[in-house]
């Protein structure tokens, strides 16, 4: 076990997020430990309290708590991935170059760490190396039970061109949702901002975002605005809409706070839709009943993207995981016949 110790980000390492500059440090660090360390505060950046996203600039100190050493405690992100999930990660991959890895997410795969998450994509990463020397990076993040496309960089030079070409106003990302209810209009916008509830259990499980009327965001602390692009693809007897959505800014929830707020939650989200199965096509009520999943529909189908290195731009397109594709055929919705951007077709 080393001491207390600081230590200052060296020319060429700013602009990083901690976590990956202090496993690059440390690189039997799981992101768990990581995660704790930062919430007890004995994880510090020019003596502040910090959370493992926050982006370190050149020159500045890093107070590091005592690290354990290296194989005194194996940790869950530590141990050989199984031969099952290495083939299960790989089989998500639909690009590849020398820079860049995109994986369609599977629902119910975190993107990273956290308490009681020992499977997750950053730790599978390790499998998706295909002879590099290091593991891909994650750059954006998905919800755990969202499925689509998800981004890694397979070195930090591509890391901090992807996260530059996420900035830009010029990257889209598409979501497709099935939704309660059939929005009107067809075409719409939606600019609730957004405050984070917290959860109700011990250690505060449950959290949720809460919307706020744009004029009340700036009054209300730890409020950020918020603003979602919407447009109906078919819909099936007003009881339930196809829907594509693509977040102008990428907020927690975003989407699914959204479309609830909205009258019109998305099929299968509990959190913010609510139980119960009762839906008669006024909008509300996130479960459908029969053979429709109970499992969240939310689908992050395609990210038009600058290619870090090469600059050419990128399009990446996911298919529906199982339990959206049999929602579509039930419904006989046919994703070959939806436009490519229906905010530039629909009207």
């Amino acid at each position: 076990m080393s001491g207390v110790q600081t230590r200052s980000v060296a020319p060429g390492e700013g602009d990083q997020r901690l976590d990956r500059w202090l496993r690059r440090q440390f690189p039997h660090l799981t992101q768990g430990q990581i995660e704790k360390m930062c919430r007890k505060g004995e994880l510090r950046v020019e003596g502040g309290r910090v959370k493992s996203a926050t982006r370190l600039q050149e020159g500045q100190s890093v107070r590091i708590p005592p690290i354990p050493d290296p194989g005194t405690r194996p940790a869950p992100d530590a141990t050989r991935i199984s031969d099952a999930d290495a083939a299960m990660i790989r089989a998500c991959v639909i690009y590849r170059d020398d820079h860049v890895i995109a994986l369609n997410k599977p629902p119910g795969l975190p993107v990273q760490g956290g308490s009681g998450q020992a499977r997750h994509v950053d730790g599978l990463a390790e499998a998706l190396r295909f002879g590099a020397e290091d593991k891909p990076r994650l750059v954006h993040r998905l919800d755990k039970d969202t499925s689509g496309v998800l981004v890694l960089a397979r070195s930090r030079e591509a890391a901090k061109g992807l996260t530059a070409a996420f900035r830009h106003r010029a990257t889209r990302k598409i979501y497709w949702a099935a939704v309660a209810g059939a929005p009107s209009p067809r075409v719409g916008t939606v600019r609730y901002g957004l405050v984070k509830a917290p959860g109700h259990g011990a250690g505060g499980e449950g959290e949720k975002m809460h919307c706020l009327h744009p004029r009340d965001v700036a009054g209300t602390p730890g409020a950020k605005a918020a603003t979602t692009d919407y447009a109906m693809i078919e819909n099936a007897g007003g009881r339930v809409s196809w829907m594509a959505l693509t977040p102008v800014t990428g907020r927690t929830h975003q989407l699914r706070a959204h479309m609830a707020e909205i009258g019109h939650p998305i099929i299968g989200d509990g959190k913010y839709g609510g139980s119960g199965q009762e839906n008669l096509g006024d909008g509300w009520g996130a479960q459908l009943g029969g053979e429709v999943s109970r499992k969240l529909h939310l689908h992050a189908r395609s990210l038009t993207i600058e290619h870090p290195v090469t600059r050419a731009i990128l399009h990446l397109t996911a298919p529906l995981p199982a339990h959206m594709a049999r929602t579509w055929d039930l419904f006989q919705w046919q994703a070959s016949e939806a436009p490519e951007d229906p905010f530039e077709d629909l009207v």
